[in-house]
């Protein structure tokens, strides 16, 4: 199927506009968080999963930030999420599944980062366990993550198991 592409101005257009949506969902009343934001933050696959970013996770309160598809909660942060960064390949780190959304865990001292995986464009949470849980952060955030399509899984060591045996 040909999708026509669109002039340079209306791809522009269409980006600034996706930008202001996902601004406009990120206002709160606690000082902007300052985050850098990712290598394709301009995908536009980003925008439904920005507007659909919870208000809170766990106790902790949505605040400002100042790049485009990013996200802080709690004051000080506890969760940031940044959409845009590099779509994670085949890797051994440990993958879980929460509410249907796969994210590779990366355990750092203190901070986690929890990317999703499967999903183009991926993206990633930094927050430290000793003071939210991982488990609340993924089920809060799985809806929201689920805007983006799914293309691949995790595989655990449990499905190659059953693998057809080569010839």
């Amino acid at each position: 199927m040909h999708h026509p592409q669109l002039p340079l101005s209306a791809r522009a257009a269409r980006t600034a506009a996706v930008g202001a949506i996902a601004a406009l969902s990120l206002t709160a009343c606690s000082p902007t968080v300052d985050v850098t934001a990712a290598k394709d933050a301009a995908n536009p696959a980003c925008a439904p999963m920005m507007v659909a970013l919870p208000d809170a996770i766990g106790d902790s309160k949505l605040r400002k930030t100042n790049s485009q598809a990013t996200a802080a909660w709690g004051d000080p942060s506890l969760v940031i999420l940044r959409c845009g960064v590099n779509v994670p390949g085949p890797t051994t780190d440990r993958c879980v599944t929460v509410n249907g959304i796969d994210w590779v865990i990366k355990e750092g001292d203190p901070v986690w980062t929890l990317t999703t995986y499967g999903r183009e464009p991926a993206t990633e949470v930094l927050m430290d366990p000793d003071k939210i849980s991982s488990a609340t952060v993924l089920a809060d955030l799985a809806a929201a993550a689920g805007n983006v399509p799914s293309s691949r899984n995790c595989v655990g060591q449990e499905d190659l198991q059953n693998l057809p045996k080569s010839q």
